[in-house]
């Protein structure tokens, strides 16, 4: 996300909080405005290869980059953002060319961006606001020119449109720009895009669905989704005065993945980075925790479909994904059983047939059929230092139906 408070501006100067504006008055002189902050955003810290290295390290097979956010400012030097980009104001650096050179050489990530539609504040924003989405200024003049210019200069293969300001996709020209970006654009044959392209248009039309935010259904969807959520629980940018407490800690955030992709969908996991371009330690331990248990049980989650059943129908926790090739099913279980068996309810084995693995455990696994279906897996005897990983394990599951 963003260098700048972009969050604190419409709780400081729309919703006028008490706790922000006092804060503001207190820790700023008098008539600092919300553009006195640009030249405090200074990157100095900012190394793109360094941000390259942890995202690789990450397991993650996508990035994508808040070129844009709702306050306007922009992360490239943006003709259409006069004086209120980074490379004109701050830390006169684009920040979106540094960190797609460095993705793209250094990584085999896909490179995204993400970038709002409308602005809180803007004045062309407001005057189209109040003709009722009559005048298209806004459009025309800023947010329309910023996504060809976006596109064209920097080739994103994922495009991640939000803020539609309550106004319909006709005001934003969303068929004809993706029209361009589908048949015409330099990333035509690449790219994706998600929902968020006016009002009504959420989880309803897009190459993928958002729904809303840190959207997590628990059942399976007919239409390829994502699950856009935050490490930090209570924000999207980068909160100096955040505790412990409010970070999701790895083996909830293994949950989530694990969830999501057994549903069907992505999981997009948001760091807010520093003012100075620094991630923070706090989401670097993470990111680097979750490349971990992926390098373990990476081939549970990536290139997998959804199964017959999403999550255990008798014990709770254990989630299903699905390799039709290999004819393969991982079941993921993310406490490990006391009693030394885990019960699953919805394999149907297939006597002298059916084998099982635990992931990162050397032979094979003894069980016993419940009938129908369902079977109890004897899960090895095993020590702390010999677990595969910390959190969540998967067992692989061949010749089951």
């Amino acid at each position: 996300t963003c260098g700048l408070p972009s969050f604190t501006l419409w709780y400081w100067q729309k919703e006028k909080r008490q706790p922000y504006v006092k804060f503001m008055e207190t820790n700023y002189p008098p008539g600092f405005s919300y553009e006195d902050f640009g030249p405090l955003f200074t990157a100095e810290f900012f190394d793109a290869n360094q941000w390259a290295d942890i995202l690789k390290a990450s397991g993650a097979k996508y990035v994508v980059l808040t070129s844009k956010h709702h306050e306007g400012f922009t992360l490239w030097g943006s003709k259409y953002s006069w004086n209120w980009n980074a490379v004109s104001v701050g830390p006169k650096r684009d920040i979106v060319a540094e960190l797609a050179t460095s993705i793209r050489n250094k990584t085999d990530l896909h490179f995204g961006l993400y970038h709002s539609l409308f602005e809180w504040f803007n004045p062309l924003f407001l005057y189209d606001a109040s003709n009722v989405f009559k005048t298209r200024q806004f459009p025309t003049a800023k947010s329309l020119p910023e996504l060809y210019e976006i596109v064209t200069k920097y080739q994103p293969e994922i495009l991640w449109s939000d803020g539609n300001g309550n106004a319909p996709d006709t005001y934003w020209n969303s068929t004809g720009f993706l029209a361009w970006l589908y048949n015409d654009s330099p990333v035509r044959d690449t790219v994706v895009t998600n929902d968020r392209w006016g009002v009504g248009s959420i989880c309803k039309h897009g190459g993928y669905y958002t729904c809303s935010d840190r959207y997590n259904p628990g059942h399976l969807l007919p239409h390829k989704w994502e699950n856009c959520m935050t490490i930090d629980k209570w924000s999207w940018g980068y909160r100096r005065n955040a505790q412990l407490s409010d970070y999701l800690t790895t083996e909830e955030l293994i949950k989530q993945l694990v969830e999501t992709v057994s549903c069907g969908g992505n999981l997009l996991m948001n760091i807010g980075p520093t003012h100075d371009g620094r991630i923070d330690v706090i989401f670097q331990e993470r990111l680097r925790q979750m490349g971990d248990w992926l390098r373990v049980n990476g081939e549970a989650i990536y290139g997998t479909k959804p199964w017959r059943t999403q999550n255990d129908t008798v014990t709770p926790g254990v989630w299903y994904t699905f390799k039709p090739k290999e004819e393969t099913v991982y079941a993921i279980f993310l406490k490990w059983p006391i009693s030394g068996t885990l019960v699953l309810g919805d394999p149907k084995t297939i006597i002298g047939e059916t084998q099982v693995k635990l992931i990162g455990h050397k032979g094979q696994l003894k069980w016993v059929s419940l009938g129908e279906k369902g079977m109890t897996v004897a899960v090895p005897q095993l020590t702390p230092n010999q677990l595969p990983c910390q959190w969540g394990w998967t067992l692989q599951l061949t010749n089951v139906k």
